[in-house]
């Protein structure tokens, strides 16, 4: 039942006592506040790290080539070393069961028109499952079929900003027929991507019809894997390790070569990001964590000190006959609510210095500090509770005081 004399003499205790109560609550915002914006910062660092990897798949293998900078096998530096769709093929059956998915990439700039609205983009000519490698998103249509590359179709796929530039938001892209370099081809799906805009500026072709109108030939620039997601993240760099190994033997590329054949497995950088993100987590935790610890000693302190400056008052109350429970609930709920309000006056102050500082912080690599709530409000908690704790002991010792001794108190 809610005791309406009890907070009257909390209230009055707080106004009277203003730079004991200030000084509590200070001590609790504070930490909170310091907390917030530590696991804030540190979220945003997060965020940072997992927005560089939204434009492909964790589990992505890159397969690139170059010329070779070392004389091997009788054979000179500055060969020129070229992919094609033999290699494509001899990867997957080789390493089938290793394999999640695959794509070749063949790379190509046209001259887009459609209605006298004209721009160039940047073409990829690729398989279907270069859709889940790259994450793309389909908002209209559908994405390039195995049937397309059976087929060697004039099918495009194209990006949300190319359908704004060529059709001005006024009338949808699929179906329509566009003109590149001067083919037409028909738009038959439009993606959207989470990386930057520029992903949602290329299109998208089969790999067939790009080998079979621009060149004639079985050429690939480069080849993108998906390695089995039940693979660690030490099997699928061993994995890398031997294909690169494989790929070389196959080309007569010398080992230390490393230029002609370069492999970048996404699950190197993943292993570095998380072995970063795990580290800076521990630094964030400790200090964290110390802040927290240093509001708790703060608070605890206060608590005996205000128990102790107050035991002639208790004496008075045992003296008019206050029982010994009602002295202990009336310093623990003062505790309690001093805690509770500056805890959230820190949380709030916290929470928006992280909201006026995102834009500055983003100029440092730190993208969406904030914080979870519920991480902060059980921050409090912990405060609320040992502030209630280091307050108990010191009153209920001070509540079985006999009064004669309370009053003689110094």
């Amino acid at each position: 039942m809610f005791d309406l004399d009890l907070w009257r003499e909390i209230f009055q205790s707080m106004n009277k006592n203003r730079t004991r109560s200030l000084l509590s609550g200070f001590t609790v915002a504070f930490a909170i506040l310091l907390f917030t914006i530590l696991i804030g910062i540190a979220n945003g660092l997060g965020n940072t790290f997992q927005e560089g990897f939204a434009d492909d798949a964790i589990n992505a293998i890159f397969i690139n080539t170059g010329r070779t900078t070392k004389a091997y096998d009788g054979m000179q530096a500055g060969r020129r070393i070229q992919l094609k769709n033999e290699d494509f093929d001899y990867i997957n059956d080789e390493y089938e069961d290793k394999i999640q998915y695959s794509t070749v990439r063949i790379f190509k700039n046209v001259n887009a028109s459609y209605k006298g609205e004209k721009s160039n983009y940047s073409v990829r000519a690729v398989n279907p499952d270069h859709q889940f490698l790259e994450k793309s998103i389909m908002e209209d249509g559908r994405y390039i079929s195995q049937l397309d590359i059976q087929n060697k179709s004039k099918f495009i796929v194209i990006g949300k900003l190319v359908e704004e530039d060529l059709f001005l938001s006024t009338e949808s892209a699929l179906g329509a027929y566009i003109n590149l370099s001067g083919i037409q081809y028909k738009v038959v799906g439009v993606f959207s991507d989470d990386g930057n805009d520029n992903e949602e500026r290329i299109i998208y072709m089969p790999a067939s019809t790009a080998q079979l109108l621009y060149g004639n030939n079985d050429y690939i620039d480069s080849i993108t894997l998906g390695y089995n997601p039940d693979l660690s993240v030490d099997e699928a760099i061993a994995f890398s390790n031997k294909l690169t190994k494989r790929l070389k033997d196959r080309f007569s590329v010398a080992p230390t070569d490393q230029s002609a054949v370069r492999v970048n497995n996404m699950a190197l950088q993943n292993k570095g990001v998380s072995q970063l993100q795990f580290g800076l987590g521990v630094i964030i935790l400790v200090i964290g964590l110390g802040t927290l610890i240093a509001g708790i000693v703060g608070i605890s302190n206060i608590m005996i000190f205000i128990v102790k400056e107050r035991t002639k008052e208790i004496g008075i109350r045992k003296a008019l006959g206050a029982p010994p429970r009602k002295i202990v609930a009336l310093i623990l709920i003062e505790s309690i609510f001093i805690t509770a309000i500056a805890g959230y006056l820190g949380l709030v102050l916290g929470v928006a210095i992280l909201e006026w500082a995102n834009p500055m912080l983003e100029d440092y690599f730190i993208k969406e500090a904030g914080v979870s709530t519920n991480i902060v409000v059980s921050a409090t908690i912990v405060l609320v509770l040992a502030g209630s704790f280091a307050g108990y002991l010191p009153a209920k010792k001070a509540s079985r005081i006999k009064p004669i001794v309370a009053l003689r108190n110094d």
